[in-house]
This record gives C-alpha cells, sequence and structure tokens, in this order.
C-alpha cells in the first residue's frame, strides 16, 4: 500500500464501533444481513483460464489457502488493529508459532519475562530444538533491553498488560529504541489483554500484533482461535506461505463464531471495564486480600490472599464465578497462575515474578458486578 493509499485510508477509517458491527455484514449470494456459514472445503472453478490465472484475492479455491468466513473475520481485524493484513488461525498458541517462524537456527530474541507460561514452553522447544536463543528482559528501564540486542536478534517480544502480574508497557518508546538501534528487527506485541478497543501496537510503532481470539475477541468461551496481524506486505507474504503449508488455519465454522463475537467487542469491553473497575475497588479493603493488580481498564484483575487456605477456601466456595482455565468471556473465571496458566515457567522465575500460591487471576465477565463483588465476599468469609 502506497503512503497516498495510507492517507486515503486512514481518512475513510470508520468508527470503532461501525467497522465491529458491520463485520460479516456482506452482499454475498442471495444478500444476507449476515454472512453465511461456508461449510466446504473447495471451490469450483468456472474454467482452466480462470484455474491457470487463479488469483486469492479475488475469489477462493481450497479452504487451507483461503475461506470466506476466515477472510472476513480476518479482514475486521485488520481494519481495528490498523494493519495491513490479520492471519486467523487454530489458536493462540499457533499465532505464537506462526510469528515465531521468520527464525532460524542462530537467530536471538528478546522477550518480556512476564508473559503467558505456553510462551515460555514454545520458546525452550525452539531453543533446544534448533539453537534459537531467547533472553530475558524484567520490563523495567528501556536501556536495558537494548543492552540485550546483538545482531542476532530478529524479534522482542511483549505483552501488555502481562499476565498475570499486569505490568504495562511504552509500546512507543520501545519500538522507537530497538528500531534505532536495528529497524529490521520485528517488535511483537501480545495484545490479547486490551484488545484493539483500548491498545493499537502497530499505530505505536510495533511490527506485529499477536492475539488469543478465544479470549476478549471471541468473548463467549466457545472458540479457539488466534490472530496475527501485520503493517508489511512482505512480512505478511512470509507469514501467508508458511499459514497455507503448515495449515493451522481458522475453520469457516469458528470464523463465522469470531466474526459474530468481534460486532459486540466494544459494548463487552465497556461492561468488562466498568464490572472490573467496582470489584478491584471491592478487593482492596476486602478481608483477606493483600494486594490487587488492575490496570485500570478491561476485565483482568489480580491479587494477592493472606494465606494458601485462604486461596483454596476462595476456589472451592465461589457459586457464580467458575474455577477454570481462561479468560475474555461472558463468564468470570478464576484462576491460580502458579499451577495452571504459568505451570510452564521455571519455579524460581515464577516466585521471582510474583506468581505466588498466594496469586489468583480473576477474568470479570459479563455478571451484574453487586452479585460478582457478592459472590467473592462469601467466598472470602466476609
Amino acid at each position: 500500500m502506497s503512503q497516498e493509499e495510507k492517507k486515503q485510508d486512514a481518512k475513510d477509517q470508520l468508527a470503532f464501533a461501525t467497522i465491529a458491527a458491520e463485520a460479516g455484514s456482506i452482499k454475498d449470494g442471495a444478500n444476507p444481513v449476515s454472512q453465511p456459514i461456508y461449510l466446504s472445503a473447495c471451490y469450483r472453478h468456472p474454467s482452466l483460464d480462470q484455474a491457470i490465472n487463479f488469483d486469492r484475492l479475488k475469489g477462493f479455491t481450497y479452504s487451507r489457502v483461503e475461506a470466506p468466513n476466515r477472510k472476513v473475520a480476518e479482514e475486521t481485524i485488520a481494519k481495528m488493529e490498523e494493519g495491513y493484513q490479520a492471519f486467523a488461525v487454530a489458536s493462540g498458541m499457533a499465532a505464537v508459532q506462526l510469528v515465531l517462524s521468520v527464525l532460524k537456527s542462530g537467530d536471538e530474541v528478546v522477550s518480556l519475562d512476564d508473559l503467558y507460561g505456553g510462551d515460555f514452553r514454545y520458546f525452550r522447544h525452539l531453543e533446544s530444538h534448533f539453537g534459537i536463543a531467547f533472553k530475558q528482559w524484567n520490563g523495567q528501564k528501556v536501556e536495558d533491553l537494548v543492552s540485550l540486542l546483538t545482531d542476532k536478534t530478529k524479534i522482542v517480544w511483549l505483552e501488555t498488560p502481562s499476565n498475570p502480574t499486569m505490568k504495562e508497557l511504552d509500546i512507543k518508546k520501545i519500538a522507537d529504541a530497538v528500531h534505532n538501534f536495528n529497524e529490521k528487527i520485528l517488535v511483537a506485541v501480545d495484545n490479547t489483554f486490551y484488545t484493539p478497543y483500548y491498545q493499537k501496537p502497530l499505530t505505536l510503532g510495533a511490527d506485529v500484533v499477536i492475539h488469543s481470539a478465544t479470549k476478549y475477541l471471541g468473548g463467549h468461551n466457545d472458540i479457539l482461535g488466534g490472530l496475527v496481524v501485520v503493517n508489511d506486505p512482505d512480512l505478511a507474504n512470509t507469514y501467508f506461505q508458511y499459514t497455507i503449508t503448515v495449515g493451522d488455519t481458522m475453520s469457516n465454522f469458528d470464523s463465522w463464531l469470531l466474526t459474530r463475537s468481534l460486532k459486540t467487542l466494544p459494548i463487552r469491553m465497556d461492561r468488562h471495564t466498568a464490572s472490573a473497575q467496582k470489584i478491584a475497588k471491592f478487593l482492596e479493603t476486602a478481608n483477606h486480600v493483600e494486594k490487587v493488580l488492575y490496570p485500570g481498564k478491561a476485565g483482568m484483575i489480580s491479587f494477592y490472599l493472606d494465606s494458601e487456605a485462604e486461596v483454596e477456601r476462595v476456589l472451592n466456595s465461589v457459586k457464580v464465578i467458575t474455577f477454570a482455565e481462561s479468560l475474555g468471556g461472558a463468564e468470570s473465571l478464576i484462576t491460580i497462575p502458579y499451577y495452571q496458566t504459568h505451570d510452564d515457567v521455571e519455579a524460581e522465575q515464577r516466585v521471582r515474578l510474583g506468581i505466588t500460591t498466594k496469586l489468583l487471576r480473576l477474568s470479570v465477565g459479563l455478571e451484574g458486578p453487586d452479585d460478582l463483588i457478592a459472590d467473592l465476599k462469601q467466598a472470602l468469609g466476609d
């Protein structure tokens, strides 16, 4: 896309809520308001000439390569993130794998030390199987991050807010510093917790955005999915070639569910935030709560209790809130990261980061906030 095209695109940019509401509202077949589900693995060619000169941007041939429902989901999230192209894949970890697929033996990655636990599991796999080196940065001084960069560094991997300790990073400051060192280093940001409703890393200088679409973007605890959004056409083509080769693309049905969910993302995020703000305020003075970690928006709250016995009582006693290992859905979920989401992180690192056996993570859902507070009160023995 040329600079002039980018300027025109920015000028014509619709409001976020409009992009969301109009997702999947296309002229298709019988002109439905909502795009139908395409449960087809392949598509007809009208002629040999069309098959020989097939353009995937203008049609469909095989669902692993391109599919109608997936294309709509990808186009929608690309608009939301203000990116060039998006890729919808089978899970959040498939999105992680896609982003890191550009690495070769001998390359280096610098990551935040406070990430989803599965990221570190995959980092170790790449290190042991392919000789890719991973370094960690504590998220504090940008100059310390820059000191870890070398001519072998290919990716800087960030997550903000971080999971589960809610560290917030200055994406623009970091991206500027990294690109001043070497403009070819990719700055990748996991935007799962904030979504593009609250944060658009590509507009702040990042090169790649990652989402677990299972979480807020899916929003209903009923799909697995991952999304990757990029700004550079060459990088987009590299990722496209990888996805059609390994075949971990999102199915049409899950893509349809995702598009349906994106329509209500702004409304849901407003509700998650309003309820989480109220619950965080309650927790700050609640019995047995020692510390609350909440970045001020979206629906993720972590909090420390005063004993392991209290942790067990809360997890065994919640009634409206569900003890389950995910986030971002309509239902409020609570989990203990030390044993669940971050079990793959080395024990020493968990303790250093504050991921202890007394830390709980709460994903505030769409229930009435007063009902959630009442549930927490009874679980805390208040």
